[in-house]
């Protein structure tokens, strides 16, 4: 087999027999890989131009919801993923980490889609003033980058290491090209050809190339990012390209590294501490068989504790199976292929000449199940430096497999010390109760590491552990590290974008990005906005209020409502020296009053008052003081909605308000919750119904399904009997667990899906007719809905049970009569 890059379109062979890839538990080669013969620098300009172009116009809305349903998508084809990668030597928790690990981080990355605006673009940080009068003035944005990002990655993580960095770099609006390593290349693929098989990405926005490409960097340019994750030698020497110096292209780092985990001198033996952090040590030692960039290479532990550590951390290691990683009972598989056994071997032996190994050796591995001759096995070795001061071999050579070197320390400044002299990390931890130990530690180390995990036990149980990278979290560190970052929620995004000043005027400004701009010109609305739906609304459209006295009874009245009898507001008798003159009027007064101007009274597509971002009170309002409100939308923020409620977004409203001499006395942004125009469904009226249905003839096609009219009519007359309570004798068929999910589903204005079945249908098959023709069929329809309606009439808060949806109420019947009937008029294109 020889595997298949995916470019320009198309899934082409590179030329030449290519470079082998092995099974890491039987030896035996899976196939070839190569990419020798392809166009390289045509593969970046198909993706800066096809992917980048279609990827740069979607707002981060949709590209989030994208990335969502790719996860969706991968996670139901999980299991073949699985298969493959235990031919990496990876046991299935190692498969899982990598695998599902992956898919999580689409999730991750999707869910950011929140914090950035319904638009392809981002507006950073708060507005800046440059003005006096406040005419002139700035604010930043960031625009995607027109080029590709180039993915230089590891053989460890095939799956987590592509769709980690790809998340980011797909919600910044940037296509991708993935080179994983050779050596697991296979799963990579396997992935992506699910991914382009889905159709879910625009094309362009992913491509492959199966091996090793050393002319990648030759032909990048300033807008495309490279990123790597490796050694820190390769890494190196990427870095320093021609290409990369003279186009000024950003490259990021992801090395192996040193990493270390401390042990507290309170924690010690017989403390659930103590016990976290052997348990810690042993699981990053054998978990991945040691090959991860986060691995525990550095065990630091008090120097009168280094034995019983040593001991403990032995006891563990003597429980891990070895072996054939499909088999339930083998805790630790083996590592890629022999090439990385031996490099281990040679690593260890370099650590050997000053410190000395206390557990485990190359000669010996029992293994379950598999053939320890022919597989990549290697047994946990443990290493212990007595002088890891004067010996520096253990903080300068990483053997990059099950491999870990324990060593002592006098002093918490010795550990910090110590933990520094790896020269940068991805990852350090400290393993203490005593929380003061905990921050000086960090505190004193944060300078070398790029993450550091404090271990406890109120933590324990919900910690993701030592060598877990998040997706909200920046995965990266500095010095032999590589002095990069990956990831780190809006941080990672961010780092494909482009970052602009922009300067002008506030109503310029507003009309760029989107949010309305203090000093603005506002736009006056044709009705009060609280009448628009979430889309009608734009940024700077305005009301400004009618006017309202502040009198001394509304003070008072405001003081015993609220028990807020701050003496400025209730005795003007201890008002010298202070800054108020007279009675003043609560700040929250202030605002529940902007609020009863500016609120229209009646039901409308506001749905509720969100919460407050921001308030000021520029000026005390006193007794007999005279305001007004201008109400301005801000901005608008898209938000999930998967409860009982309908589709809505966010509105930010700036609240100015003004006194008689029209000076600003306070300022706020309210969030309110607004519903969207419900544009999807045909409102389903008597008149509408019965004009549907007149046009339904016997001999009326469906555009979909088996149903015949006279079906039709009867499958909808059976669901007006259920619906008026007429029949309730069946059990709700969807599961429990989803049920709710379902149930809330009536609320949104997607359409049932084409095909969709009733639970009692047998696939392929319509029911047997009741009535003897389609007249009798459409008058028992009628009768069935007349009953309905006037069941609720007459008891308009019953709940009747559904097959499908559970209990449901008059108005949830409503919207599932709605759906239901828009789902088959249209099915016989009767609207």
């Amino acid at each position: 087999m020889k595997l298949q890059n995916y470019i320009n379109g198309s899934w082409v062979e590179g030329q030449g027999e290519g470079t082998p890839m092995f099974d890491a538990v039987t030896g035996e080669i899976i196939g070839f890989s190569s990419t020798e013969g392809l166009d390289i620098p045509n593969v970046l300009e198909y993706g800066r131009t096809t992917g980048g172009e279609k990827l740069r116009k979607m707002t981060f809305q949709e590209r989030g919801n994208m990335i969502k349903s790719l996860a969706l998508y991968l996670t139901k084809k999980k299991e073949a993923f699985y298969e493959l990668s235990y031919r990496t030597g990876a046991t299935r928790i190692d498969s899982w980490i990598d695998i599902e690990g992956g898919f999580g981080n689409l999730f991750a990355n999707a869910s950011l889609r929140k914090l950035f605006p319904n638009q392809p673009f981002h507006v950073e940080g708060d507005p800046i003033d440059l003005s006096k009068g406040g005419r002139f003035m700035a604010h930043h944005i960031l625009v995607p980058k027109h080029g590709v990002a180039v993915h230089i990655n590891a053989f460890n993580f095939p799956v987590w290491g592509m769709l980690e960095k790809c998340a980011v770099n797909w919600m910044a609006g940037m296509p991708a090209v993935v080179l994983p390593a050779p050596q697991t290349a296979f799963l990579t693929e396997a992935v992506v050809r699910e991914i382009i098989a889905s159709n879910i990405l625009p094309e362009g926005a992913l491509q492959l190339l199966s091996g090793m490409t050393k002319s990648i960097l030759d032909t990048v340019n300033s807008q495309d990012v490279v990123t790597f994750t490796g050694s820190a030698h390769t890494g190196k020497l990427l870095k320093n390209h021609p290409r990369l110096i003279e186009e000024s292209v950003p490259f990021t780092m992801e090395a192996d590294s040193l990493n270390c985990s401390i042990l507290g001198k309170d924690a010690v033996p017989g403390t659930p501490e103590f016990d976290l952090f052997v348990r810690e040590v042993k699981n990053e030692m054998t978990v991945k068989v040691g090959q991860k960039c986060t691995a525990i290479r550095r065990i630091i532990v008090p120097e009168e504790l280094i034995d019983d550590v040593q001991k403990a951390l032995a006891s563990q290691l003597n429980k891990v199976t070895i072996g054939d990683p499909r088999l339930k009972e083998v805790r630790m598989g083996a590592l890629v292929n022999k090439t990385q056994v031996e490099s281990v071997k040679t690593q260890v032996n370099k650590i050997a000449q000053t410190a000395q190994m206390v557990y485990g050796n190359f000669d010996e591995v029992q293994t379950i199940g598999a053939d320890a001759k022919k597989g990549s096995f290697l047994k946990p070795i443990l290493m212990r430096e007595n002088n890891p001061f004067t010996n520096t071999a253990c903080h300068e050579i990483e053997a990059f497999g099950p491999v870990s070197t324990i060593m002592p320390y006098k002093n918490l400044e010795d550990a910090i010390t110590l933990s520094q002299m790896g020269k940068g990390s991805l990852v350090s931890s400290i393993f203490t109760y005593d929380d003061a130990i905990a921050r000086d530690y960090v505190i004193g180390a944060a300078s070398h590491h790029g993450r550091i995990l404090v271990g406890n036990r109120e933590m324990a149980k919900q910690s993701t552990g030592h060598g877990s990278p998040l997706p909200m979290l920046v995965h990266g560190g500095p010095g032999r590290a590589g002095g990069g970052e990956e990831m780190g929620g809006v941080r990672g995004i961010k780092h494909y974008m482009q970052r602009c000043a922009i300067q002008g005027s506030p109503t310029t400004i507003t009309e760029i990005t989107g949010i309305y701009q203090a000093n603005a010109k506002y736009k006056e609305a044709p009705e009060h906005p609280f009448k628009y739906h979430w889309e009608e609304i734009q940024p700077g459209m305005s009301l400004k209020t009618h006017k309202r006295t502040v009198t001394d009874t509304d003070i008072i009245n405001f003081a015993n409502l609220t028990w807020d009898h701050f003496y400025a507001h209730t005795d003007i008798t201890s008002l010298d020296g202070s800054i108020f003159e007279k009675r003043t009027a609560h700040g929250y007064f202030i605002l529940a009053a902007a609020a009863g101007l500016f609120v229209y009274p009646n039901k409308g597509p506001v749905a509720a008052n969100y919460g407050l971002e921001e308030c000021r009170f520029l000026r005390p309002i006193y007794h007999n003081d005279t305001v007004y409100v201008r109400l301005t939308c801000k901005q608008k923020i898209e938000r999930d909605v998967a409860s009982a409620e309908h589709p809505s977004g966010i509105v930010k409203w700036f609240v100015e308000v003004f006194d008689s001499e029209d000076e600003l006395v306070a300022v706020a942004t309210i969030l309110t919750m607004v519903q969207k125009k419900q544009e999807t469904f045909v409102e389903m009226t008597d008149e509408k119904i019965e004009e549907c249905i007149n046009k339904l003839t016997e001999n009326t096609k469906p555009k979909w399904g088996i149903l015949t009219p006279q079906h039709l009519l009867e499958h909808l007359e059976h669901g007006y009997r259920i619906m008026s309570g007429e029949i309730q004798d069946f059990e709700v068929a969807t599961p429990e667990k989803i049920l709710d999910k379902v149930h809330n589903s009536l609320y949104n204005y997607d359409k049932f899906p084409m095909g969709t079945s009733f639970p009692t249908m047998k696939k392929g098959e319509v029911e047997v007719l009741v009535h003897p023709d389609f007249e009798t069929a459409k008058a028992k329809f009628f009768e069935a809905r007349q009953a309905y309606k006037t069941f609720f009439k007459e008891n308009p808060e019953a709940k009747v049970k559904n097959m499908v949806f559970g209990i449901l109420n008059k108005y949830e019947n409503y919207l599932l009569e709605r759906k239901h009937l828009n789902h088959h008029f249209e099915q016989f294109d009767l609207i």
